[in-house]
């Protein structure tokens, strides 16, 4: 039906001074000083906001062109509720679908929930917040990265960040969840991170830290400090393992769920003896070896022991900015590498999906690389002077002599 104009009529248009204004149906018509006249629109469309200058009267531009547009707009939005999940009336928004990826994913029990609250709440939803979910394509993220560089954050954190926007587009297009279609899924854009040194503890500290674990007053840390000592495995994994994942025979210990999937963990024979004898005085012979200690806890299992920890690394007398449960786990990587162990085999002790990840490792640490560069340690004999070159012998300076290294002459 074609919209009934009373105040934006054609004489009144005819009639505005420079600087006025006429606005009705969402239209706007403004008498500009150059006594052109400027339309543009101004309305609601399926719960968004649509605010577009269409063009000037000098250019061709009429009331008629504005009202077509505000239908053509009005059109798209009803062809892309056709494609609305079952149920909804207008389309999810990020900040919508940020809270509620946020609770289920709280109430499933799923892993770094701290991290990924920090990321949507502080950073991810103010930046999309009234983005549409099935719309935020890749340029917009790479806006994000630009806008958190200029913010002054380091590409490693913008890619954990964008690592949980990830997480839940996945989640959005998944059968289970049905948020989006899964080719409504953007492409994450990543940068190259600048690589850290590897760090690693000496036996010293391993003593003083185990000792300061003993002495702290929550009774898993010390268990919690030996198994990371003993087993390269990640904090989270550490904290996941049943009594009744072990095998005692074989010094293993089955891991369920992991960053590379499920696997068998190789496991020393004092860890295996400790969990033996943990589990004579636990409350459950089969259950978690680290049981959660508030009965009203969303998990069965403590999820993080980054507070004792760091206790006990202040006790132990050590640097806590440097000194985190993931430096025992590259600790024990760089063991088994420098005792001579081969990628194959130390990523069957790691739990890393691919052996390339253990390469950073194998570059710096493996013996072989020591082996080899040896064939190449050459020094300087004494008789060997350090001047290459005699002086020249006309005045032109040509014809000057090379002393080699191997003849031990000085120029004559």
């Amino acid at each position: 039906m074609a919209l009934r104009f009373s105040r934006l009529t054609r004489p009144a248009i005819r009639g505005l001074e420079p600087g006025e204004r006429l606005q009705e149906h969402g239209i706007t018509a403004e008498r500009q000083t150059n006594g052109d006249v400027r339309y543009s629109i101004n309305i609601m469309v399926d719960g968004e906001r649509i605010h577009r200058v269409i063009g000037r009267e000098s250019d061709g531009i009429t009331r008629e062109q504005a009202e077509r547009a505000i239908e053509s707009f009005r059109t798209k939005a009803r062809e892309g509720r056709l494609d609305l999940p079952k149920g909804r009336k207008r389309h999810r928004t990020f900040a919508e679908a940020a809270e509620d990826y946020l609770d289920r994913i709280a109430d499933s029990g799923g892993k770094n929930l701290n991290n990924k609250r920090r990321h949507f709440r502080q950073h991810l939803t103010p930046f999309f917040g009234g983005d549409r979910l099935d719309k935020l394509g890749e340029l917009r993220l790479w806006a994000y990265r630009k806008h958190r560089g200029e913010q002054g954050a380091k590409p490693a954190t913008i890619n954990r960040e964008l690592a949980s926007l990830s997480h839940m587009l996945n989640k959005a297009a998944s059968k289970e969840w049905g948020w989006i279609k899964p080719e409504q899924r953007p492409t994450i854009p990543k940068t190259k991170e600048e690589r850290k040194q590897i760090r690693i503890l000496t036996p010293e500290q391993d003593e003083a830290l185990m000792r300061a674990a003993v002495a702290d007053q929550d009774p898993d840390a010390w268990f919690f400090v030996l198994c990371a000592l003993n087993a390269p495995m990640r904090h989270s994994e550490i904290l996941a393992r049943r009594y009744d994942e072990l095998d005692a025979a074989n010094c293993r210990l089955w891991i369920d769920r992991a960053k590379a999937g499920e696997r068998t963990q190789p496991i020393t024979a004092a860890l295996r003896d400790a969990i033996v004898e943990r589990r004579k005085t636990a409350d459950d012979p089969d259950g978690w070896i680290f049981p959660s200690r508030n009965r009203v806890a969303k998990s069965p299992h403590r999820r993080s022991m980054a507070k004792t920890f760091l206790r006990v690394v202040k006790r132990a007398k050590l640097d806590p900015k440097r000194v985190t449960p993931h430096i025992l786990r590259h600790t024990g990587i760089s063991r088994v590498l420098m005792a001579g162990a081969d990628l194959k085999t130390a990523q069957i002790i790691s739990g890393h999906k691919t052996v390339v990840s253990l390469m950073h490792y194998a570059h710096v640490l493996a013996p072989h690389v020591d082996q080899a560069i040896s064939v190449l340690n050459r020094t300087i004999p004494d008789t060997v002077t350090p001047e290459l070159h005699t002086a020249a012998d006309n005045a032109e300076g040509e014809g000057a002599e090379v002393v080699p290294l191997s003849s031990g002459k000085s120029a004559a």
